[in-house]
């Protein structure tokens, strides 16, 4: 709950609180209340109260109509329920806590409270309007309860997100930009009247009917067997079939309008976070980033039988998930998938047991080193080989030297009077970025380098693309032999949120992982520290975190930046990787 409570406040979403399994042991509606105000730091309105709590719940009074809703306990599952007067042993309570929820709901409506101080008798609609009034502006929390799993409170608890969370129309309208004229804002309303706009935020593979993709529509209709338009793909899309999704169950419909959810069959080339639009009246919304892959682990089916399946169940499970990659190493040709955690990589692993029927056998992570350079320097590469017939002649000189941060690679062509033809110069940039892909440390990707080319020589008859790839290839390795390669490792911003009781012991337990603390904040119901931590010392950090705080401390990260590695830890992974081609040798 506190992990979905600091996103929901950071993307300001507002809430309904619903305290589930009141027929359980131990369960105590007005503790919780108190607890969201306490650890949650937020504002709780209870709208209901329980009758009865443990196996002696019953049901519960709506305050707002002041009125038991009773469930009969000979009915299945709790689906019958009679409305009665409220019991006389909670009525003093009911008002006491009805008076409580008119107060604050008139705090959110200035005619209200002016009614409210003189006194005056609101009407339910009135106090409705405050709640969800207060509710829209992320002011108070409406708490309501039940027990979910035998059905009791749950149709309140629909009514309520209809009645006080926000429609499409309370929100602002979707902003997006023009494709074609870079910079300029495209403003759509929430209206079937307007030109179509909408998001595909998630691809799943139906072993039914193929692939589904997800749509959320902003503005517009979208109907079955029309035509849109993708402006992230530059393609026209055609829409096959669309269905509303109930957990297991479709719907086929005929329309899409705006503000609903849907999946529409069909799409080809649409991708997670594309937007769909009308190809006339363009507009791209605002696009998903997704963070690259920190940890890479080998995987291999159990049994030969497997191999086919698992590469289909892989590839669709890539479709879905665009933080997920698989590749095959081709030094190795290991099949190596690569996600944004061990816990990401373990569900996906479990889901091509249970999905695919592959058992599959998964090799220690990886972490995703890179090399880069800190000097600038002059290289030259020089391919010559004489055979019986026509020879290979590559001739080049570069400049090497480190680009700025997050650039990555940077090729300038500067060659004068044609000393290399124009022809053979893109090859000498395929070269150098196939041999950026296995650097000169340890094998790993080398990043953030500017190359340019500034001469070179050709041979009339012998000089060729393979030639001048193969010069570039071996410029580039000589150049940043001698140009102080560094090793780079992913470092995390991490951020643990537990009680104070356990302060001493995350942060004495971070220090030993190489940390670096950026800040500690106190927040509602404990402390927050923000750090940054190298990747490989996060490797079974849940599973310690929990153990040293009994399981109270939450913790989330995401990949900051690439820095370089300590000398020591540098040379223990050089001398891994020597190790591991002499083997192979």
């Amino acid at each position: 709950s506190e992990t979905v409570w600091r996103q929901s406040n950071k993307y300001k979403v507002p809430r309904i609180a619903f305290v589930n399994k009141m027929d359980r042991v131990g369960a105590n509606f007005f503790r919780v209340v108190e607890h969201i105000k306490t650890r949650l730091g937020s504002n709780p309105v209870p709208l209901q109260i329980p009758i009865g709590q443990e196996a002696a719940f019953k049901g519960l009074v709506d305050l707002v109509e002041m009125k038991a809703i009773v469930y009969d306990d000979d009915a299945s599952m709790g689906s019958e329920y009679r409305v009665e007067e409220i019991p006389a042993d909670l009525l003093a309570q009911a008002k006491e806590c009805r008076e409580k929820m008119i107060e604050v709901a008139s705090e959110n409506d200035d005619a209200l409270m002016e009614k409210y101080l003189e006194g005056k008798e609101i009407t339910n609609e009135e106090i409705i309007r405050g709640i969800r009034s207060g509710t829209i502006g992320g002011k108070i929390v409406p708490v309501i309860c039940g027990t979910a799993f035998k059905n009791k409170g749950v149709q309140p608890l629909l009514d309520s997100v209809l009645t006080y969370l926000p429609s499409p129309v309370d929100l602002p309208p979707v902003e997006g930009t023009n494709p074609d004229k870079e910079g300029e804002v495209v403003v759509r309303k929430a209206s079937d009247d307007e030109p179509l706009a909408a998001l595909a935020f998630k691809i799943m593979a139906d072993p039914f009917i193929g692939v589904l993709t997800f749509v959320r529509v902003y503005a517009g209709v979208m109907k079955a067997g029309s035509y849109v338009y993708n402006p992230v793909r530059d393609v026209k899309e055609r829409v096959g079939r669309l269905v509303k999704m109930h957990s297991n169950k479709r719907e086929d419909v005929t329309e899409i309008a705006a503000g609903d959810i849907g999946a529409v069959v069909g799409l080809k080339k649409t991708l997670t976070g594309d937007t769909l639009c009308d190809e006339d009246k363009l507009i791209m919304l605002e696009m998903m980033t997704f963070p690259e892959p920190v940890i890479s682990v080998a995987i291999e089916p159990k049994t030969k039988a497997d191999q086919e399946k698992l590469g289909s169940g892989l590839g669709k499970l890539a479709q879905e998930d665009p933080t997920f990659k698989v590749h095959v190493d081709a030094e190795t040709s290991q099949t190596i998938i690569a996600g944004m955690g061990e816990l990401h990589l373990e569900v996906l692993v479990e889901r091509l047991r249970r999905e695919f029927g592959v058992e599959a056998n998964v090799s220690k992570p990886q972490v995703a080193y890179r090399e880069t350079i800190k000097k600038t320097v002059k290289a030259e590469g020089k391919f010559v080989r004489q055979s019986g017939g026509r020879g290979q002649y590559g001739h080049c000189l570069i400049e090497i030297g480190p680009n700025e941060t997050g650039k990555g690679f940077e090729f300038i062509d500067a060659v004068k009077g044609g000393t290399i033809p124009r022809e053979f110069i893109p090859a000498v940039e395929k070269g150098i970025k196939e041999a950026m892909n296995t650097g000169v440390l340890a094998g790993y990707p080398a990043v953030d380098i500017k190359v340019t080319l500034y001469d070179g020589s050709y041979h009339d008859v012998d000089s060729s693309e393979m030639a001048f790839k193969v010069a570039g290839s071996m410029a580039f390795k000589s150049g940043c032999r001698s140009a102080s390669p560094i090793l780079l490792e992913p470092v995390m911003d991490v951020e643990v949120v537990m009680p104070d009781d356990y302060m001493g012991d995350v942060i004495g337990d971070l220090n030993s992982r190489r940390c670096r603390i950026n800040e500690m904040n106190q927040v509602e119901g404990g402390r927050m520290v923000q750090a940054n931590v190298p990747l490989s010392g996060m490797f079974g950090y849940s599973t310690d975190l929990r153990s040293m705080t009994q399981g109270r401390a939450t913790y989330s990260m995401e990949f900051c930046r690439y820095e370089e590695v300590p000398k020591a830890i540098a040379e223990e992974i050089m001398a891994k990787h020597a190790g591991k081609q002499d083997k192979d040798l």
